[in-house]
This record gives structure tokens, sequence and C-alpha cells, in this order.
């Protein structure tokens, strides 16, 4: 099938919603975890996200060249080929932006899908995220209100984020400390700035405890009450029943009734990164101590060039992502459910 169009993925969301699932935002880097990205929605039968960061923007770049907006436009093009081979509906998604890089990556980008919609096309990506995590909640909504105008203009939907995700990801930090559970005033705040979808579609990455990277269970302090709080807050006062749609960042190291009880709650999307580089990586490491003298040229000798063709263990790195794609599609309950 091909990229999700911006009605299959308002309708996407909408079914994840109201069936009781999430989809896996998988974030990746290059063509092959792309590939390993879809060939695990694939074989869950889960519709999906795929998304990059600045930084996994820059890599699409080249190495050298280090250009979000020309890595995220190689890549989106090269995504809309790809997935015409997959038969699941994955939407492109750009991941946590914060206030210094948003003029080299998603203001360009929705003035490019902006461009492309004026010319009948479908927009470039299908939804950005702008991380307003380091700035005060009023200069947070100001700029989200000044690019949910754009996002509408542009046919996308935005993502925001209310209160900080511990940890670190592409050079964001966030401090563990009480900013990690956004407060049911912060979501009456942000639904009166930005409104309940009159001003255009947003999806709200509010805090509960998340925190970037690799953690051992119990290490992560997560309370999903807070999402609970928020919908209850704004629901009451403005008269419906949980009118946010939440995204999950932060979620390796969660239990499975930590992320049952988010998705009750209105999630809707969770993130998934530390956890498919490691089951990318993990089988190149495999192949390498399997294959030493073959992939190496010890002591004089000629190696094995199918030992370090990259295809060798490029393969087995597609498999391994593959199959964790396929693990947090049955977690997030979407396996099975993709979109005839």
């Amino acid at each position: 099938m091909p990229i999700a169009s911006p009605e299959v993925y308002t309708e996407m969301l909408k079914r994840a919603k109201t069936q009781g699932f999430a989809y896996p935002a998988i974030n990746v880097t290059s063509s092959q975890t792309l590939h390993a990205a879809l060939r695990g929605f694939a074989e869950a039968e889960s519709d999906g996200i795929v998304q990059i960061s600045t930084g996994g923007a820059e890599f699409l770049s080249g190495a050298t060249v280090k250009d979000m907006v020309t890595g995220s436009v190689a890549f989106a093009e090269f995504a809309r080929v790809a997935a015409e081979k997959y038969p699941v509906n994955v939407a492109l998604h750009t991941d946590h932006c914060p206030k210094n890089k948003l003029d080299g990556f998603v203001r360009p980008l929705l003035e490019i899908s902006k461009e492309r919609v004026a010319r009948g096309q479908e927009p470039l990506f299908q939804s950005h995220m702008w991380d307003g995590s380091a700035v005060e909640l009023e200069e947070n909504l100001r700029i989200a209100e000044e690019l949910l105008a754009a996002s509408k203009a542009a046919h996308t939907i935005l993502e925001i984020e209310v209160g900080v995700v511990g940890g670190e990801e592409d050079g964001i930090v966030g401090e563990i400390n009480e900013k990690l559970y956004t407060t049911p005033e912060d979501a009456l705040r942000t639904a009166e700035a930005l409104g309940l979808g009159e001003k255009g579609y947003y999806m709200t990455a509010l805090t509960f405890g998340n925190v970037h990277g690799s953690y051992k269970p119990g290490f992560v302090k997560l309370r999903p009450q807070v999402l609970k709080e928020a919908q209850e807050a704004v629901g009451s006062k403005h008269g419906k029943d949980q009118p946010f749609d939440f995204v999950f960042h932060g979620g390796s190291g969660s239990s499975m009734e930590e992320i049952h009880e988010a998705i009750e709650y209105g999630v809707v999307k969770m993130n998934v990164d530390t956890d498919t580089q490691y089951a990318f990586t993990r089988p190149i490491v495999d192949h390498v101590m399997r294959n030493y003298d073959g992939v190496l040229k010890v002591d004089g000798e000629i190696g094995s060039k199918k030992a370090y063709d990259p295809r060798s263990y490029g393969k087995a790195a597609e498999a391994g992502m593959a199959a964790r794609v396929v693990e947090a599609a049955q977690h997030l309950k979407s396996a099975g459910n993709k979109m005839s």
C-alpha cells in the first residue's frame, strides 16, 4: 500500500482510539532500518508510523553533509517507493524538534508539504513533532499555535510535548524530576490555546514519568493516571470524552500493565527507538563474533568476502529489528488490526 494519505492517517488514529490500541512509531536512520520497520508492520499485520529525528535526518543526508531537510526529503521520497511493496498503511513522521532547530527542520518541511498540496500532491510527511519541553509552557503553546496553523495548511498533523521527558535523545536532555509529570492545569491551558480540533489536528505527548533511553523494568516510575486526570479535566470543561490523542514517549522499561493502562486513557502512538536499535545491532555483533577470521583479514590472510559483504549481516540485522517491531505491535495491540 502507499504511504497513508492525510485522510487515511486520520482514520488510522481514530480507529486506534476507538478500538483500544496504539501504533508503534519506529525511529529509523537508513533505508535498511526503514525496510525493517515496514517488514515488521507487514508481518504483524499492523499499520504503523515510521519517524526520523533531527539527528536521523542529518544522518540520512550523508555523514559529511548533515542537512536535515535534504535527508528528510530523500528519506520520504524513498519511503514512498519502498512502502508500495508492503501490505500495510504507514505514516511518515518527524520526531523531537527543539526550538533551535525549527527553522532548519520542521518549518521548511511544512512549507514543502504546503507547496505539494497546492500542486494536488500529498504532503511530504504526515505529521511533525514540536518539542517545546525546554521552554516555558506559554512560549511552548505560542509556538505550537503558529505551527498548528501551518500544519493545517499543509494537511499534516502536529505533535506537541507538554512537560518534560527525562533522559536524552539526539542531544535533548530532560532532568528526572517532578517536571516529568504534566498537571491537569497544563492540559487545560493546552486545550485553551490550541483548541480541540477546530484549529487543526494535533496529538499531545503529556508526560507521566517517561524517560528516554534503555532501562531495566522498574526504573521508570510511570504514573499513567496523569493521562486520565488530564482527559477528565479537559473533558469535563469542554463536554468531550477523552478529548486528547496522546503519544507515549520513552517507553523502554515500561511494564505491559502500564502500557495498556496508558492506551486505555487515550494513547494512540508509542515511540519505539532504543529497543529497535539494539534489535538491529545485536545480530551484526553476533555475525562478527561468529565470523571473526572472515570479517577481518587477520595476520595477513584474505578474510571471506561472503562474511564482510554488508548484505550478509545486513539481512540478519533487518530480520532482528523486524521481529522487535512485531513484538511492539503485539504489545500495543495493533497487531492484526491493519486497515483493509
